[in-house]
């Protein structure tokens, strides 16, 4: 065959592969997944990284930033290596489980699609989930645990924890199978996530100083900051999740936007009736209690529906904050678990009642009752509570054998910056 044969058939091949991957890959769906993807990562860094690191404490703050940095750095080569084929792979006899396969992304092509998306973009969309969740859990131990710790954890538990759950909904497993309705992750991410904090917190025990010292946020600037980078980016996180740029996706954006709102004032004016005044905090946190309530149900229900779930949502995650600090005095020092872990809850639950036609909602699948769907979400939410409360308690005694959990005394005091970074955060 001459050099210009083999050019020419060359050509062809190329043409013949662009022209079938064409016909299957929608560049409308392809752009915003793209887009959303950039969103869903903008969460973490900044968004999420900026709203925790100014609720510690000044001497703590460029810990949170390492952290919530290290782990998205972390994150990004687990899914590469093994998490995209526990998560989405084809588990073969172990599938309602768990996935297998796809090792390095050994898989995924510029030609392999799924859906109407290339399979690349849709890897990436679900890698940056990958990365906020087990990045939320570290709001539970901040100021307290040791960097090394903090690193391992989070590296075991993205495979040990989150890909098997995240292949139970999303993946093929049993969950789905079952019916579970969980748009954009409130089992996979925020009843997870919400559930890993209370152990972590539990097994760490509280600050030095809880509950009668005063640890205020150090620079509400930079936590009202990051928490409007989260409202943003959470338009990737929920309408992202239609995987498509559709009216699904539309709905989506505009019942996050909704219940936002309705958990911001809801927990707004609670404080201020029970406190005297409201405060920025308060709004802030009302906001994400909204948005992660939302989460699971944000494809299901319609405008009235999110209005009724961030009502919910402020109020009912705000005496679950005071219920576990001032009441059970746990430690969970940015109120990960009320906030996602009880939101995730309330939404899942939420999602069963609000998809109903009769309230706005897209209907249930044939056949299908309230009552069971209701059922359903409940066995979904009580499945993720065991599995990540077990899972992530044996995890950490397993970390704790190789390396000491917690700073101590002396490094708690002067601060994570220095002791374990050896750098500030201020310099003033």
């Amino acid at each position: 065959m001459s050099m210009l044969q083999r050019i020419t058939l060359s050509l062809l091949t190329l043409g013949a592969c662009t022209s079938a991957q064409a016909e299957g890959i929608d560049s409308g769906d392809t752009a915003w997944i793209l887009t959303a993807t950039a969103l869903v990562l903008f969460m973490t860094l900044p968004g999420l990284a900026l709203f925790y690191g100014g609720l510690v404490r000044s001497k703590n703050a460029l810990s949170i930033l390492m952290q919530c940095f290290a782990i998205a750095c972390l994150a990004s080569l687990l899914w590469f290596i093994a998490g995209y084929g526990l998560a989405f792979g084809d588990g073969g006899d172990l599938n309602k489980y768990i996935g297998l396969g796809n090792v390095m992304l050994s898989d995924v092509t510029r030609e392999s699609a799924s859906g109407s998306l290339p399979e690349s973009v849709f890897v990436m969309f679900q890698m940056t989930f990958a990365i906020i969740t087990p990045a939320l859990i570290i709001g539970a131990f901040a100021e307290r645990m040791r960097f090394s710790a903090v690193f391992i954890f989070s590296g075991l538990w993205l495979l040990v924890v989150y890909a098997p759950v995240c292949h139970w909904v999303w993946g093929g497993g049993w969950l789905s199978d079952m019916g579970l309705l969980d748009y954009a992750g409130g089992t996979v991410v925020h009843v997870n996530a919400g559930i890993a904090a209370l152990v972590a917190a539990v097994v760490l025990g509280n600050r030095k100083g809880f509950p009668t010292t005063a640890m205020p946020p150090h620079n509400m600037a930079l936590t009202v900051t990051g928490a409007s980078m989260l409202w943003v980016g959470w338009f990737g996180f929920n309408a992202g999740s239609a995987v498509a740029a559709n009216g699904d996706a539309g709905m989506a954006m505009l019942v996050t936007h909704i219940s936002a709102a309705a958990g911001s004032l809801a927990w707004m004016f609670v404080e201020w009736v029970k406190h005297g005044k409201p405060s920025v905090l308060g709004i802030v946190t009302g906001m994400v209690a909204g948005l992660g309530t939302i989460t699971p149900a944000s494809g299901f229900v319609g405008p009235l529906g999110a209005l009724i779930i961030g009502l919910s949502a402020g109020v009912v995650c705000y005496f679950a904050t005071q219920l576990i600090k001032r009441g059970l005095k746990i430690d969970d020092s940015l109120d990960v678990f009320p906030v996602h872990g009880v939101g995730g809850i309330l939404g899942t639950l939420l999602a069963g009642v609000f998809a109903s036609e009769s309230l706005g909602g897209v209907g249930y699948a044939e056949g299908v009752s309230m009552g069971h769907q209701v059922g359903v979400q409940a066995i979904g939410v009580l499945a993720t509570i065991i599995w990540c409360g077990v899972a992530t308690f044996v995890l950490l005694k397993l970390v704790a054998m190789f390396v000491r959990l917690r700073v101590g005394e002396d490094a708690e005091s002067q601060g994570l910056d220095l002791s374990e970074h050896d750098e500030r955060g201020y310099i003033l």
